[in-house]
């Protein structure tokens, strides 16, 4: 985290100018099995094609609302940082029929349908694949964003005071998210560059968002980012801290 970042997509220019080799966000699924690790570069590559698909398939402007049903997984967080990248708020769980885009998991397809605008569709499945079929209404995420640009220009500078994220009827600008994630980073054990945190937090509280990407990616560090842990059990959620090293978990 430099002084002049402002924004979540200036922390993330920030980690890949320092060491975009280093790991970031490593993401397991308990109940599939899945493991897929992103170093800074590689998630950064993500960000910026989902941010042109956003920018420029979607057609979303600053001020603009994306609500996001989707859990705590890597492509999530990919579409956050999208999200901050392009200026619109990331509504988080947010009503869809009061959203300008739904970006919606496999379970939420039925209630997405009630956005009056643009929809996408994630399959969630391990390396980001697609759906056999592509539900109807909704383009297809992992079809559309291989084709798109790898470096990413907003149309217009994104202003770190407007309304950037809103999760659990909370809103924050760009720059709360990272005062707060920088501020409150050494409460969850993130002591600087190399700290490793493992969370089993959902993404539906600013707490469960914080922990598994903003506060690590405000320090330097990396996040382990688990999803339905509960059917780990604690011998296995053991030999994985050993495992990756972690440093301090969440959950």
């Amino acid at each position: 985290m430099n002084a002049t970042d402002r924004t979540p997509a200036d922390l993330l220019r920030s980690a890949l100018a320092a060491d975009p080799g280093r790991p970031l966000v490593t993401f397991y699924d308990d109940a599939t099995g899945e493991r897929v690790e992103l170093s800074v570069a590689t998630f950064a590559n993500w960000v910026a094609k989902t941010s042109n698909l956003l920018q420029g398939d979607l057609a979303a402007a600053p001020g603009d609302r994306v609500a996001l049903l989707l859990p705590a997984h890597w492509q999530t967080a990919v579409w956050l940082l999208a999200c901050a990248s392009v200026g619109v708020i990331a509504d988080v769980g947010g009503d869809p029929a009061a959203a300008d885009v739904v970006v919606s998991g496999p379970d939420t397809l039925e209630a997405a349908r009630a956005c009056p605008g643009e929809r996408v569709a994630l399959a969630l499945r391990p390396l980001g694949g697609r759906f056999p079929q592509a539900p109807a209404g909704f383009a297809d995420y992992a079809v559309e964003v291989p084709s798109q640009g790898d470096r990413f220009v907003p149309f217009a500078p994104v202003d770190p005071e407007e309304p950037a994220l809103i999760v659990a009827g909370r809103e924050f600008s760009g720059a709360e998210v990272v005062e707060r994630a920088g501020a409150e980073a050494p409460e969850l054990g993130l002591t600087g560059p190399g700290s490793r945190l493992l969370s089993g937090l959902p993404y539906d509280t600013w707490e469960g968002l914080n922990a598994g990407l903003y506060a690590p990616l405000a320090t330097g560090g990396s996040v382990v980012l688990c999803r339905n842990l509960d059917r780990l059990g604690e011998e296995g959620l053991a030999k994985r801290i050993e495992s990756e090293r972690v440093s301090v978990t969440a959950r």
